[in-house]
């Protein structure tokens, strides 16, 4: 197999309390042609086919499951440029210049996410938002502090404010914050879903029950392999196939942990006045956010394992844990478990993504957006991928390379 089959989510995210979103799809991949191969149709395939449609290029995205079916569902879709590892430590890391880059680059992500979905007008409940980040096991009150002014100086939109600016916000008494601006919140199926929508409107092809299990390159073009023994020849190839890590792309370091989601009853009374994005500078680290019907959401407890098994097992622990750690920050609110689930989730030794052509295979590109912000670098993603099939140099893409 070209990539691991995952058990990828469990239990029933809230995005799907609905059902799944239908497309009008193919069924068969005869008389298919095609310039460049999606290969997955969650939301980082939808971003990717969506940026290559827009270039002139024909594109067919093929999936092993239903549209959508993947992680997408299990997302928190917080959009937040904020990358996991704190800038004063990528610097340490990467370097000041690149770590600049990067974080310049994500935030500049965010923009463009939130302008395409204007441009298309999506409906998929997004809200503008900012992010809190309180201090943490990881970052406490001096570093955090530190943290702020390092983004300062970079020119980003982040500033530390103190206890009470931080209660008049959040209702959360820690003694202080580091409040950023230009952030949002997002249905991730119904992005995703309205992404593939237009799409396929816009003469896109789709076909699911797809399992592409070799990839081998032929001169100038790409010939994959399917399960049932079908070959799709184009151009190039895109995988897009997240924690289902593509077998020749495998960064060093990048692994596929787990991690647990909970979202209570409607309690719009019971909301923190900004709706802000909220997390902690810890490890594990907890975060919070709001929907548009006054739900909360909260996640976080990963572990640094992917057996669904042992995931699936302690899901009820889990739960309670975040629930727990909430009603700490948040004694007001009722934590009541109304939606709960468990998911494979990423991380990279940077925090970074990992994008580009692969190894061997310099027509394949592969997708690997880990990280808490992950729709952010699918967007980044999806421009990288763009400009490099088209020969437009990035002037970025080595901070990311595979």
């Amino acid at each position: 197999m070209l990539t691991r089959n995952r058990d990828l989510r469990t239990g029933t995210p809230l995005w799907l309390a609905r059902g799944p979103p239908r497309l009008d799809i193919d069924t068969s991949l005869a008389g298919i042609s095609a310039d460049v191969v999606v290969v997955g149709t969650g939301i980082s395939g939808a971003l990717t086919a969506d940026a290559l449609l827009n270039a002139g290029l024909k594109v067919l995205a093929v999936d092993r499951r239903t549209p959508m079916a993947g992680s997408t569902p299990a997302s928190t879709a917080l959009l937040q440029s904020e990358i996991d590892m704190p800038l004063i430590e990528l610097e340490r890391k990467i370097g000041k210049a690149r770590a600049a880059r990067a974080w310049w680059r994500s935030a500049q992500a965010v923009q463009a996410l939130r302008d395409r979905i204007d441009d298309l007008h999506l409906n998929c409940d997004y809200r503008p938002r900012a992010s809190l980040y309180l201090p943490g096991n990881v970052l406490g009150v001096e570093r955090l502090k530190l943290e702020a002014e390092a983004r300062r100086r970079l020119g980003l939109r982040s500033a530390y404010v103190g206890r009470q600016r931080l209660h008049e916000l959040s209702g959360i008494d820690k003694p202080g914050a580091i409040l950023t601006q230009g952030n949002g919140e997002a249905d991730p199926l119904k992005l995703a879903a309205g992404l593939w929508r237009h799409f396929l409107a816009k003469g896109g092809r789709m076909v699911a029950g797809v399992t592409v299990t070799e990839a081998d390159q032929v001169r100038s073009s790409v010939r994959l392999t399917t399960s049932d023994g079908q070959h799709i020849v184009a151009r190039h190839a895109v995988f897009c196939t997240g924690y289902e890590l593509v077998a020749q792309a495998k960064p060093r370091g990048y692994k596929v942990i787990s991690t647990w989601v909970l979202a209570t009853k409607a309690q719009p009374a019971r909301v923190w006045s900004s709706r802000s994005l909220i997390w902690e500078a810890a490890d594990p680290y907890l975060y919070l956010r709001t929907t548009t019907d006054g739900r909360i959401i909260a996640g976080g407890e990963d572990e640094p394992f992917s057996d669904e098994g042992q995931r699936d097992a302690m899901i009820a622990d889990k739960i309670a844990a975040i629930g727990r750690k909430a009603k700490r920050l948040m004694p007001l609110v009722d934590f009541a478990v109304d939606y709960a689930w468990a998911g494979s989730f990423g991380e990279s030794p940077t925090g970074l993504p990992a994008v580009g052509p692969i190894d061997g295979l310099p027509r394949c590109y592969a997708v690997l957006g880990f990280g808490g912000n992950g729709i952010t670098f699918s967007m980044l993603a999806a421009q990288l991928v763009s400009r490099h099939i088209q020969g437009i140099k990035d002037p970025d893409a080595d901070l990311f390379a595979l």
